[in-house]
């Protein structure tokens, strides 16, 4: 009899035949996004014989997430983290996603611009600094680097080692009343629970290294971190940055998620994320999905 694993193995095989050139993101079609519009110029035949095969890989793995992903998110609960300028229907889509999956989005975390471009270390270390005395001790390491401190302050905030999540506290509320009052970050919903498993999806670049340590950070608190991009991101921009950084070995990242096939290995990388798993996924990774 065919094991879960093996049929897992064998769709993954096929993902990664899909997955050459142009299906998750490779030569000239990889920043063609969710949505095609009435403006798209005309293409040759190659590209559409290109655009075929990536819609069949869409469709493809959005029929076999059943299988690849099944209910493993049920009971579960997922905070998304999302940087300036994300894509607002990719961040509608994979809500949807975790949803689908039998899983929960607690809330949506921003992180602004004042944050993650990398120009306010000193208002960055001095409200971090402020933050950790009022919390328990241990709870923070005092001693990490000022992003790497703010990321666990933003793990306080919006995770837990608890798959079902939490209800918010005093602390967290205190965390992220702080954060939006400095305008570092801000919360659709000021009272939502913590959750188990948190998904950074990225939006443009930003100081690669800046956002390294916060993930990192986050990774200390929190039960599960995946942090997401696009294919752009991950050949020379921020996520490729923080695939480079030295907080790499920590972090569970994917990429080419602007398509189908791509969300679909973010959602198999959360089932993981709380096992430990880190590594490198996607098309520009150093795998096609983490299996475990």
């Amino acid at each position: 009899m065919i094991t879960y694993r093996h049929h897992v193995v064998s769709l993954v095989a096929v993902f990664l035949a899909l997955a050459v050139g142009v299906v998750l993101g490779g030569g000239p079609l990889a920043e063609r996004t969710l949505e095609a519009t009435d403006d798209t110029p005309s293409t040759s035949a190659s590209e559409e014989r290109a655009l075929e095969q990536a819609a069949y890989g869409d469709a493809f793995a959005e029929a076999a997430a059943q299988r690849l992903v099944g209910n493993r998110l049920d009971g579960r609960t997922v905070a998304v983290v999302t940087t300036p300028g994300v894509d607002e229907g990719l961040v509608t889509a994979v809500t949807a996603d975790v949803t689908d999956r039998g899983g929960e989005v607690t809330a949506r975390f921003d992180l602004l611009e004042t944050l993650v471009d990398g120009g306010s270390t000193s208002l960055v270390d001095t409200l971090g600094t402020q933050l950790v005395t009022e919390l328990d001790a241990g709870t923070v390491d005092r001693g990490a680097s000022s992003y790497v401190r703010l990321g666990q302050l933003l793990g306080l905030a919006v995770g837990t080692t608890n798959a079902g999540g939490v209800a918010a506290d005093l602390d967290t509320s205190t965390i992220r009343d702080s954060l939006a009052g400095a305008d570092l970050a801000t919360s659709s919903d000021d009272e939502a629970d913590r959750a188990g498993l948190v998904l950074v999806l990225l939006g443009d670049d930003t100081d690669p290294d800046v956002l390294a340590a916060i993930a990192s950070g986050v990774s200390a608190i929190a039960g599960g971190v995946v942090v997401a991009g696009s294919t752009s991101s991950a050949r020379g921009g921020t996520l490729a940055g923080v695939r480079e950084s030295s907080a790499a070995d920590t972090l569970l990242t994917v990429d080419g998620v602007q398509r189908p096939l791509g969300r679909i290995t973010a959602l198999v990388a959360l089932t993981v994320a709380d096992e430990g798993q880190t590594g490198a996924y996607g098309p520009d990774g150093d795998g096609p999905v983490p299996l475990g």
